[in-house]
């Protein structure tokens, strides 16, 4: 059919939890706004069944989301300091995209959490996410921290790995 955009792909509801992470703790960010006043918006607007527009993650596992979030806001200034920690020296985290800045936050919040998802598993994941909202570059970069953060806070997942 001529003229007609193939629809969009829906996200597994995993992604889109991890998708919906990165957009509440960028506006976490940006707004200045409490967490979970946030994540009570994105669970009433964004994750419900038939939510659409842009940022909509119908699907999206609730539950993951808000651990997500609450995981950053809970050890913000711990898991920011590993974020730095991973950065190249001399590049500070204010110098982040602030999605991107998100995005490795919302990694970092995961990673720390060990009883959740492999390593491997999320930094693929957030690896997919991130070739949603950026070029070949950040993806890239993106990579390689969350790599030096697992590597980090999961040191057991890498320890047979050369």
């Amino acid at each position: 059919m001529q003229g007609t955009a193939a629809p969009e792909p829906r996200l597994r509801p995993r992604t889109a939890s991890r998708l919906a992470a990165v957009q509440a703790l960028y506006q976490v960010e940006q707004a200045g706004a409490p967490a979970e006043q946030v994540i009570d918006e994105f669970v009433r607007h964004r994750l419900a069944a038939g939510a659409k527009g842009e940022g909509a993650a119908p699907g999206a596992e609730v539950p993951l989301f808000a651990r997500i979030v609450r995981g950053w806001t809970g050890g913000a200034a711990a898991l920011d300091a590993a974020i730095a920690a991973s950065l190249a020296e001399g590049w500070p985290m204010a110098r982040l995209d602030p999605v991107l800045r998100a995005l490795l936050r919302a990694a970092a919040s995961e990673l720390f959490d060990q009883a959740g998802a492999p390593a491997r598993v999320v930094i693929d994941e957030y690896l997919h996410v991130a070739h949603g909202f950026f070029g070949a570059e950040e993806p890239r970069f993106a990579n390689a921290v969350m790599d030096r953060l697992a590597r980090g806070m999961r040191a057991h997942e890498f320890a047979a790995s050369p």
